[in-house]
């Protein structure tokens, strides 16, 4: 039987958590209060997802590598940048198996997200076309015809409208099979598109640097790493680490761990007790050692002074 649900999250900690079959950190880049939705439809084989967002964010994600994934933008607005390379509009990206990656957003963006089980995408693909498409060793940015893109977008906006609306029709097993042969013929023909990536050699080797980055971040504790033992422990020379990070994050290096280390305090601020807890020892667990400096960038980022994010939390945890 099909599953499905709408929901609406003001708290990116709640947002990452509700995308299934993934593992994701958010980091916001921009001020202003988080606004999302999620719409899915897990059927028997496809697992259908929507985000909407409002807010300028990058993301690291872990897919589980029990599924196959594609996903592209959802809507012609601001493109979304996946591993380096600007998406436009009816671009699909093809996952690898398990594959750990950078996205990121500008503004406000819609993503799509399709997942299925491998050996039924082999299986069909091979009684289509003859040969069996399985994930690519690594993620690959397709450019379907613009007919076959458009059937795979309708169908996914189709699905979608019947997770939000149709409830009576996902619970007939006819329109639920019917929809999941549609999106397989769909997903063939869009996964046989020409590749939309340059310079692979090169995209392959930055995304390997941005992994053993964040491999890096994860293993460090204790006050923030600089700029020499960061390159260090990745393994590669400061002018390259700043490449890699300008073209898959947007910023430099230095940027994005303040960044990440705010998003934190920020998510511990949200979480805590305004009666025990306090500003400046939640910004020393997370190395910001002066707090009138915290509080001016923090204020910079957010759009307000961590002592509102603080007393907002009393009304948030009731």
């Amino acid at each position: 039987m099909a599953e499905n649900c709408t929901a609406t999250f003001a708290n990116p900690d709640d947002y990452q958590a509700g995308i299934e079959d993934a593992s994701v950190n958010l980091i916001l880049t921009g001020g202003g209060d988080f606004n999302a939705r999620l719409t899915w439809l897990r059927m028997r084989r496809f697992h259908v997802l929507h985000g909407r967002e409002n807010l300028p964010r990058v993301a690291f994600i872990s897919l589980s590598p029990a599924r196959v994934f594609i996903s592209f933008p959802a809507s012609a607005g601001p493109s979304l940048t996946y591993g380096g390379h600007g998406l436009q509009f009816g671009d699909v990206v093809f996952h690898s198996r398990g594959e750990r990656m950078h996205q990121r957003t500008n503004g406000e963006s819609q993503w799509g997200l399709i997942s299925l089980p491998p050996e039924q995408l082999a299986a069909c693909s091979k009684a289509l076309t003859g040969r069996k498409i399985t994930s690519p060793p690594a993620g690959r940015v397709l450019r379907p015809t613009r007919s076959a893109a458009t059937r795979l977008l309708r169908l996914h906006s189709k699905a979608c409208r019947l997770a939000e609306k149709r409830c009576e029709l996902i619970a007939n097993p006819e329109v639920v099979r019917a929809l999941e042969q549609e999106l397989l013929h769909a997903l063939v023909n869009c996964l046989t598109a020409d590749s939309g990536n340059g310079n692979r050699k090169t995209q392959l080797h930055h995304a390997d640097i941005m992994l053993r980055f964040e491999d890096a971040l994860a293993a460090h504790s204790g006050p923030q790493p600089n700029m020499p033992a960061l390159c260090s422990a990745v393994g590669v020379p400061e002018r390259t680490l700043r490449v890699c990070c300008t073209e898959f994050l947007g910023m430099s290096p230095t940027r994005y761990l303040m960044l990440r280390r705010l998003n934190m305090a920020r998510s511990d601020l949200r979480r805590a007790n305004p009666a025990t807890a306090s500003v400046a020892e939640i910004a020393r667990t997370h190395q910001f050692l002066e707090p009138g400096r915290f509080a001016v960038t923090y204020r910079t980022v957010f759009g307000e002074m961590p002592s509102t994010t603080l007393r907002r939390a009393s009304t948030e945890l009731a």
